[in-house]
């Protein structure tokens, strides 16, 4: 059933991309063909790493004070158990929102993405637009990471045209 539901929705689109004038680019090789971005990525990796390290440190933390109260526990008065216990779980809250602003949707790492990557993206679907309407197609697919993409001809594909385009 799935199959005859893939093909039918094959045929489907095979039919309408027929009728239009279409374009295929892999964006992915695209990016990877500009300075700026492969720099970007690598310094978005290395402020990765640096800020994973920072976590790692404040959770490290949060393990040695569970793990000295776990040593000093049997010693403790019932108040000073439930003083510590709740100490942990502070410093553990803590060392999680630490995380989520570095690495959240909101987080210093995704800012930073953003003010890297954007514009570089901006500028590559910018080309990309650009050369769509010079050659008149009215469809534009991307084959990177595409595993509904099953063949293309090489006549369609215009990577190479817009990593010129770009370079210029």
């Amino acid at each position: 059933m799935k199959r005859l539901i893939l093909l039918a929705a094959g045929l489907l689109t095979a039919g309408a991309l027929s009728a239009q004038n279409y374009i295929i680019v892999n964006s992915e090789k695209i990016f990877k063909s500009i300075d700026a971005y492969n720099s970007a990525i690598e310094e978005l990796d290395l402020l990765a790493k640096q800020y994973q390290s920072q976590v790692d440190d404040k959770f490290e933390e949060v393990e040695t004070l569970y793990n000295n109260y776990q040593y000093q526990k049997a010693s403790l008065s019932s108040s000073a158990r439930q003083a510590r216990e709740n100490a942990i779980l502070d410093k553990e809250k803590e060392a999680q929102e630490y995380q989520e602003s570095l690495f959240g949707q909101e987080g210093s790492l995704m800012k930073k993405r953003i003010e890297k990557i954007a514009p570089i993206q901006k500028e590559v679907f910018a080309q990309i637009e650009a050369y769509a309407k010079e050659v008149g197609a009215d469809l534009v697919l991307d084959s990177s990471n595409n595993p509904t993409l099953l063949y293309n001809n090489p006549s369609v594909e215009r990577t190479q045209q817009i990593i010129d385009r770009l370079k210029k």
